[in-house]
């Protein structure tokens, strides 16, 4: 017969392999809360695009009204005849592929060099890569642009493309994220007689993936969305970039420079910037887990 004392002793070592149950109450004001956030956000997105598809008249007599019935595309057809918004469109695309390239394959080395091997001065490189994320940009544009003037670079692709490619955050970005992989696994491709680059390409490469997923995303935003550089070195027309087209669109309202008036102005501006959101909609809706999982790929501690 089993004492009571056995079955007492006996009881923790039937419930040790047993799940524990964790209950959690609905965090409701949590949802709340971040529900009023996504719609704060959300909420200008939304009406410029459905402003885009109103009349121009409407579009300042009401600016909060909705009616289907009248919905047009004269805002587009007026954009298009208007606003060289295609050649801005191939301008970014162009630097897009080129310096995101450039990007995404010089970055990484640098991170794995920084991660995985020691150097003289590693330290003091890698501090000096950082001190640079602090530095603001406008601090660099005189510079840069004197470099370019004296390169015979301003209003060329080239000048677009190479200052930046390479930026200090996609270096600590790639660092972070190559110090989780195990030496053990580099190790052993070098005793099979992996070359270093081999060992880069062929081991650091996979496993890096998510992380590398994610600096695309991001670097993809970058450079689709940056302005004040492609401004100032960039002055010609022809070599404008989308976000360089808007903003002319969006100082055309008040000076009436596209031979239309302010009502119609403002609707191609609307209708252009609807246009220019869709590539970046369309990106983070395919690639959404791939950047899910980059960001807490890039957030191991190194």
């Amino acid at each position: 017969m089993t004492t009571t004392t056995e079955r007492t002793a006996d009881a923790p070592a039937r419930t040790a392999h047993e799940p524990r149950r964790i209950h959690r109450r609905p965090l409701i004001g949590s949802n709340v809360f971040l529900m009023i956030l996504t719609v704060a956000f959300l909420a200008p997105v939304v009406w410029a695009i459905v402003s885009a598809f109103k009349p121009a008249g409407d579009i300042i007599r009401d600016p909060l009204g909705f009616d289907p019935t009248t919905f047009t595309l004269d805002n587009f057809r007026g954009m298009f005849q208007d606003v060289p918004i295609a050649s801005g469109f191939l301008n970014t695309g162009i630097v897009l592929v080129v310096k995101g390239a450039i990007t995404l394959f010089c970055a990484p080395l640098a991170g794995y060099a920084f991660a995985k091997y020691d150097f003289r001065g590693k330290n003091l490189i890698f501090g000096t890569v950082l001190v640079t994320l602090m530095l603001p940009t406008i601090v660099l544009i005189i510079p840069l642009l004197l470099e370019m003037k004296e390169l015979g670079w301003v209003n060329t692709y080239q000048a677009l493309i190479l200052p930046g490619s390479v930026d200090a955050f996609a270096i600590f970005w790639m660092r972070q994220v190559i110090s989780a992989v195990p030496d053990e696994l580099l190790d052993a491709a070098r005793v099979d007689g992996c070359g270093e680059f081999g060992i880069f390409w062929r081991i650091v490469v996979p496993v890096i993936r998510p992380g590398l997923a994610g600096l695309a995303v991001l670097t993809i935003m970058n450079i689709y969305n940056d302005f004040v550089w492609p401004v100032v070195v960039a002055s010609s027309s022809k070599m404008a970039t989308l976000q360089v087209v808007l903003s002319t669109l969006a100082q055309n309202i008040s000076g009436n420079k596209v031979g239309a008036d302010y009502a119609t102005v403002t609707g191609e501006l609307l209708a252009a910037s609807s246009v220019a959101l869709i590539p970046l909609l369309i990106l983070f809706i395919v690639l959404q887990k791939h950047f899910i999982n980059g960001i807490l790929a890039g957030s191991v501690k190194g």
